[in-house]
């Protein structure tokens, strides 16, 4: 049987990379993308080196949790290997489709709903892989998840890191949950790189709190040196998480830029704060559109 993974945000970038070094291996990769010219072209790059079955493209809008669903739907299984590398970072607060605060939706809803409904099939695949790409902006984030947006004004980077702290705490749970499933669960943290998101919205000292701005010039200086660094090598963490043999009957673990396990941000391996993020996380994005039944 032909291993298969699918790659979110896998158009460009660092998701780019990952399911070129996929294919590379002979994994029969599918991306995810909202441009179906984007997809053509992700394509095209991606058959240039597989060793394995063609690559495929789909088009979906995850910032919307019915196409979320619509994707699941369309992923018919087996499945080896799910990436989950979509990400955004907004500069003004913006809302969803759903009425959802987009950083949250994007960064955590949207791989948490896709990851629970390919749970059977990736069942099926089994030995199989799920790899949440995470980020070092977590140390920026409020810690509360009583609502999808936390007290206080609006600051892109700690809201991003926000909800990049919800998806660290559950990828970690997920593990423990799904613990001699056959199904294991890392997360990976890319570090700095050059990509749209970085050559856009992080240019700007408002996404950080007033406090933070003051030190501005000299975060900005750590930040180019950080972004310096080509999607290619940042996609290597994704890379090992996904489907390097020294992982083989792992779990649980924390992969970082330099490409080998870390120590969790430790906030994200509490179980109360994993516990309040789920009960959000199935509040906002059931796995089932409201009035409906999961078949």
């Amino acid at each position: 049987m032909d291993k298969r993974a699918v790659v979110t945000a896998g158009t460009g970038g660092i998701g780019l990379e990952t399911a070129i070094g996929l294919a590379a291996l002979g994994y029969a990769v599918t991306v995810v993308g909202r441009n179906a010219e984007r997809g053509a072209r992700a394509v095209e790059r991606i058959d240039a080196v597989a060793t394995g079955p063609k690559p495929t493209f789909i088009a979906a809008d995850l910032a919307s949790l019915d196409a979320v669903r619509a994707l699941a739907a369309q992923l018919t299984g087996p499945w080896h290997v799910v990436v989950n590398n979509v990400g955004a970072m907004f500069k003004e607060r913006q809302r969803t489709v759903d009425g959802i605060e987009a950083s949250f939706a994007v960064n955590h809803l949207s791989p948490y709903l896709l990851t629970e409904l390919l749970l059977d099939r990736l069942r099926a695949g089994g030995p199989s892989r799920i790899v949440n790409v995470t980020s070092g902006s977590v140390v920026a984030a409020k810690r509360s998840f009583d609502a999808v947006e936390p007290p206080g004004g609006y600051y892109a980077f700690h809201w991003y890191g926000r909800a990049k702290l919800a998806n660290l705490a559950y990828t970690l749970d997920l593990a423990e949950r799904l613990r001699g499933t056959g199904i294991a669960v890392f997360a990976a943290d890319p570090g700095g790189a050059a990509t749209d998101m970085t050559d856009g919205t992080m240019q700007s000292p408002k996404i950080v709190s007033p406090g933070l701005r003051l030190l501005w010039p000299l975060v900005r200086r750590r930040f180019d040196r950080a972004t310096s660094v080509s999607p290619a090598v940042a996609a290597r963490p994704s890379l090992l998480a996904a489907a390097d043999a020294s992982l083989d009957g792992q779990t649980g673990l924390v992969i970082g830029p330099q490409a080998r396990p870390v120590a969790p941000f430790r906030p994200a391996t509490d179980p109360h704060l994993a516990q309040a993020v789920l009960r959000l996380s199935r509040e906002l994005a059931p796995l089932a559109p409201p009035g409906k039944v999961m078949a």
